[in-house]
């Protein structure tokens, strides 16, 4: 099958063969179960198409937007005087797609960095709230040479807020009141009447720039707005080749004749169509490359907030390969059938480091001999799919013939306009998360209550 495989010769290749009963038998899509599904969404295909016509959804025309880079680039370089240490607040989709971008440039993969990256500011994040760690944090930085980056789109993250009001505390108490202005930076929305935002009242009133989140395009979708970029340009990496990459998955939207001709379609379509007909109730998203580690944790929260709804939805899990083949893979291959796996493979072969013959021998393990430790991963990559196959448990197979900015901008593109399709092939709203809504509420009744 050749429907929805090829994106870009330069970016990446999808190919679903591995979920249809022609390759693994009874456990795959039949090719009227397929073809069924892949023609339902063909109306949201074109809806997407008039959305972006119509100006209807921001995210599909923020890859043409510029001005916001120059804007974000300006604030980093003026932010970053003086800075040994860049700390991004942020949770959930304020703090995943920036991690995302910045691992591509070698973030938490220690030695990967290049000279340039590794003369720049240390960046960290701290997206998730702990008393422990937040004070280890303030007791062991030079916050005189370390700056903040504080994001929350409605100005009203509980944990955001706690984390920003501790961090002013801390500096204030270290005597740098005066220079508060020049260690923070925000992002939220604007000031809009009659709505309340936390966040930017409290900058305000300590005269720290912001940068303006976009109205439109809420945080597990904002990868390609300044909430991502920023962390991707304190790593050094082109935000323009970003989002041009993001484009070129906008471009085969408006392109796409029929649905079949859409990349993100046809995931859609065979995830919902897994999902609804053979009970596959887990997606695994499984990159083979230490530098999409957190694309797998992205992919997992825009999967499962966007879709979880309703009793409607499937349980996204992160893995990474070659690591969980030691793992989770047992379970992926021989545990119960409900498990449908992508893997994401980037082109290895030739890289890396190569395999002294002599002592592979030794080591009992002379097929490595001659190889570089790229080619076996790859080997790794293809064999994993091929035997998933066998076992009749459905595989998509992802191939990125270069990992650079346009591919990630492409891939990011590419999940969360399938996350899209697959909402409204499930008859649920992507964009919003009623449950944790309810959370929050719940939270802040109890700290009043305790008050």
């Amino acid at each position: 099958m050749q429907d929805g495989q090829k994106h870009d010769d330069s970016v990446f290749n999808q190919n679903i063969d591995g979920c249809l009963e022609s390759a693994i038998g009874k456990y795959g899509l039949s090719r009227s179960q397929y073809d069924a599904w892949i023609e339902r969404a063909g109306p949201h295909v074109e809806a997407l198409k008039g959305d972006y016509r119509n100006n209807r959804l921001a995210l599909l025309r923020i890859a043409e937007e510029v001005s916001d880079i120059a804007e974000a680039e300006a604030a980093l370089a003026r932010l970053s005087v003086g800075a040994n240490t860049l700390v991004f607040y942020g949770t959930g989709g304020s703090g995943l797609g920036g991690q995302t971008l910045a691992q591509i440039a070698g973030w938490k993969i220690p030695g990967v960095a290049n000279e340039a990256q590794r003369a720049r500011p240390r960046t960290r994040f701290y997206d998730n709230l702990d008393g422990g760690t937040l004070e280890g944090v303030l007791k062991t930085l030079d916050l005189a040479e370390s700056r903040f980056i504080v994001t929350s789109k409605s100005g009203g993250t509980a944990e955001t807020l706690a984390q920003v009001i501790a961090t002013l505390s801390a500096v204030k108490a270290a005597g740098l009141e005066a220079q508060i202005p020049k260690l923070f930076l925000g992002i939220t929305e604007p000031a809009q009447p009659g709505k309340s935002n936390g966040l930017r009242t409290l900058l305000a009133k300590f005269a720290i720039p912001m940068l303006e989140h976009h109205t439109g395009i809420g945080g597990r979708f904002s990868c390609l707005t300044n909430v991502g970029l920023m962390p991707a340009l304190a790593r050094g990496l082109d935000a323009r080749a970003i989002r041009a990459g993001a484009k070129t998955v906008i471009d085969a939207l408006l392109a796409a004749k029929t649905p079949q001709d859409f990349a993100p379609a046809v995931g859609a379509a065979t995830a919902v169509a897994l999902a609804k007909e053979k009970g596959i109730s887990n997606l695994v998203m499984m990159p083979y490359a230490d530098k999409l580690g957190r694309f797998s944790a992205w992919f997992v929260q825009l999967w499962a907030e966007s879709l979880g709804k309703g009793g409607e939805g499937t349980t996204p899990i992160g893995a990474v390969g070659p690591l969980d083949q030691h793992s989770q893979l047992q379970l992926f291959m021989d545990g119960p059938r409900q498990h449908y796996l992508t893997i994401l493979r980037v082109a290895s072969a030739d890289t890396g480091p190569k395999i002294d013959a002599e002592l592979a021998g030794l080591a009992g393990a002379g097929m490595l001999g001659g190889h570089t430790v790229g080619d076996v991963v790859a080997a790794q990559a293809h064999a994993v799919p091929e035997a998933l196959a066998r076992a009749g448990r459905p595989v998509r197979t992802i191939d990125v013939a270069k990992l650079d900015e346009k591919a990630l901008g492409a891939l990011l593109m590419h999940f969360m306009i399938e996350t899209i399709l697959a909402g409204r092939l499930l008859g649920v709203d992507p964009f919003d998360q009623p449950a944790v809504e309810l959370a929050k509420v719940l939270t802040r009744e109890r700290l009043a209550k305790g008050a």
